[in-house]
């Protein structure tokens, strides 16, 4: 039991190595930012980092990017407190990877720009569906982001031996005024560059901390998991189903409603989907996700020693009783097993987690406003690049505010729990969008605002009224109780109603759905055919000659496929209520007179 009493000790640590530590990492990320960053006044530069990353290294910023506060610390300790009902978080996000890989990644990358309302104006009117897009983007990412800052003022205030709330909330606040500097200054080529050192040292760190793990028990998995059963007060019910889902057919339903949240929501996320715009083509966002896939599934893997060696090692006690709650269990672990020094090696590395996911979700909701409102609707496409980075930063910077002000109130909560819920809202409102849009020829705008609007509002209001908002001493206002819907996760039933909300919304409207958009939009997504390659700050962009491919005409973004392809172009004034600045064979506000996009026979410059 010493070790329990000394994880618990008020003081794990040396507070001022720890301080030392992320003093070090904070300046030299800021370091790196500085050297990497590019034109901070190009859209495509701030956005998407120019496309100019290759797949491998797009796919470890991608692991970067998920493997979040949500995996390192509120996984281990999921699994540490309540076993394989911890692990169950894990299984279901790799799962949800096979979607993004199949459904998703290189479809978005040949028919959008920076966000995905891009590919929702294809063949939708341009004004809702970006209008309705960036609402999305920008409450999911908030949500997700108050999560990861919570996570962050967890870890320091562990650290730092901080035990009011007060002073806890200060440290989130810190944590957000640093990200929003590293946006500010680096745009995506900056924080891309950030996930993929962290994702680096992450699993480098992961696997350290296993073999030590490993190592207290001679290499013997078995030996682990027979002192974590010794050391937990349930005994052998660590190593079952049942410590955190079992009990009833409420539990269950809320184990169904996680898996069915969790494995669709990836695909549905704004901070991953546009990942897929910083490399230069379909191939290389295909092998992005398979990069990913492989990167993250050995991280889970590890994850899963680093677990049952916090319960055999530190104590469920001592975890839920430290700064932070189950947050806690990897830094008292690496306290445990390497004392002082790798305590504070490893809470950097957490540190480093949380700054690179906070910054991809603030470049994320800044990108979905500037571009998606600021620029295409309030604007109409004639803002300059410079005014959309301009507003882009400001609009960081209120993002940040806002999701220091959520992580404060969250503060203490289950960070895994947390993203959770945020997989359930992107599933809900995001996915379905994107698969009707790319698959139903039947699917019209109406469809597009009943399903991200109900998917957000259904999702929104079940999780306020659910026990994990109040009714429980585990909610986040345990002294409040207005919790009227029984389940903890709200997947189960809000992710269907945003799947029957773009069907009947397709189906009762009045508007006619565009089949030749979606035919040409179809061959586009399959093929890349007419990707755009051209913006206002790059270089004109060569006439198309030969090949078969002939000049867009004027005033059209996308050339049109040729009957040959057994595509016929959308005759004028066909389809659903097009507008003239509506990206499927209108004229794009992205492009000048003059720098029409090249033709399928192209090729890419």
């Amino acid at each position: 039991m010493t070790a329990v009493v000394a994880a618990a000790s008020p003081a794990p640590g040396d507070p001022l190595l720890n301080i030392l530590v992320f003093s070090s990492f904070i300046l030299l990320a800021f370091v790196l930012v500085l050297r990497v960053r590019r034109r901070s006044s190009a859209a495509r530069d701030y956005y998407t980092a120019g496309s100019g990353f290759t797949g491998p290294e797009n796919g470890l910023a991608l692991s970067g990017d998920f493997l979040s506060a949500a995996t390192f610390l509120g996984i281990v300790g999921a699994v540490a407190v309540a076993g394989p009902d911890g692990f169950l978080y894990a299984v279901v996000a790799f799962v949800a990877w096979l979607v993004a890989l199949f459904f998703v990644a290189e479809m978005l990358r040949n028919t959008g720009r920076y966000t995905m309302a891009d590919v929702l104006s294809y063949r939708l009117r341009q004004r809702p569906v970006r209008a309705a897009a960036a609402t999305s983007a920008v409450v999911i990412s908030t949500l997700y982001l108050l999560g990861q800052l919570a996570g962050a003022g967890g870890l320091l205030a562990l650290l730092l031996n901080i035990t009011d709330r007060a002073g806890q909330s200060a440290m989130i606040a810190g944590v957000g005024a640093v990200v929003i500097g590293y946006v500010l200054i680096g745009g995506m080529s900056g924080a891309t560059w950030i996930q993929i050192v962290k994702a680096v040292l992450l699993l480098a760190t992961g696997m350290i901390m296993a073999a030590f793990v490993l190592g207290t028990t001679g290499l013997s998995l078995p030996a682990l998991l027979t002192a974590a059963v010794a050391n937990h007060p349930r005994g052998e019910a660590v190593l079952s189903p049942g410590l955190l889902y079992g009990g009833g057919l409420t539990a269950n339903l809320d184990l169904l409603s996680l898996a069915v949240g969790g494995v669709l929501g990836v695909a549905g996320l704004p901070h991953i989907l546009m990942r897929f715009y910083t490399v230069p083509d379909a191939r290389q966002a295909r092998k992005s996700v398979v990069w990913a896939i492989w990167l993250i599934g050995a991280f889970f893997l590890l994850v899963l020693a680093l677990g049952y060696g916090a319960t055999a090692l530190v104590g469920p006690e001592a975890i839920l009783a430290a700064p932070g709650g189950v947050n806690s269990a990897a830094p008292l672990l690496a306290l445990q097993i390497g004392g002082p020094v790798m305590l504070a090696m490893v809470s950097a590395v957490a540190f480093a987690t949380i700054l690179a996911v906070v910054a991809g979700l603030m470049i994320t909701a800044a990108a979905a406003f500037a571009h998606d409102v600021y620029a295409q609707l309030l604007r109409r496409g004639q803002a300059t690049a410079a005014e959309e980075v301009r507003v882009a930063r400001l609009t960081t910077v209120v993002i940040g505010l806002v999701g220091i002000a959520g992580g404060i109130l969250a503060n203490g909560q289950n960070i895994a729990f947390l993203a959770a819920l945020t997989f359930a809202m992107a599933a809900s409102a995001n996915l379905p969008t994107l698969l009707y849009s790319l698959f139903w020829k039947g699917f019209t705008t109406t469809g597009a605002l009943w399903s991200m609007y109900g998917g957000l509002t259904v999702t929104l209001t079940l999780i306020v009224f659910s026990p994990a908002v109040s009714g429980s001493p585990t909610a986040m206002l345990p002294d409040l109780d207005f919790a009227w819907f029984p389940l903890a996760n709200p997947g189960l039933v809000s992710v269907p109603a945003g799947f029957l909300l773009g069907y009947l919304g397709s189906v009762l409207g009045r508007e006619r759905p565009d089949a030749a958009g979606h035919a040409q939009m179809s061959v586009r997504a399959l093929t890349g055919a007419g990707l755009q390659r051209a913006v206002p700050e790059d270089p004109p962009a060569p006439l198309p000659t030969g090949h078969g491919a002939r000049p867009a005409p004027a005033g059209h973004g996308v050339t049109p496929v040729s009957p040959g392809h057994g595509v016929h172009p959308a005759p004028a004034g066909h389809g659903a209520h097009r507008r003239p600045d509506g990206p499927a064979g209108h004229r794009d506000p992205q492009l000048r007179p003059g720098r029409e996009r090249p033709g399928p026979g192209t090729p890419s410059r």
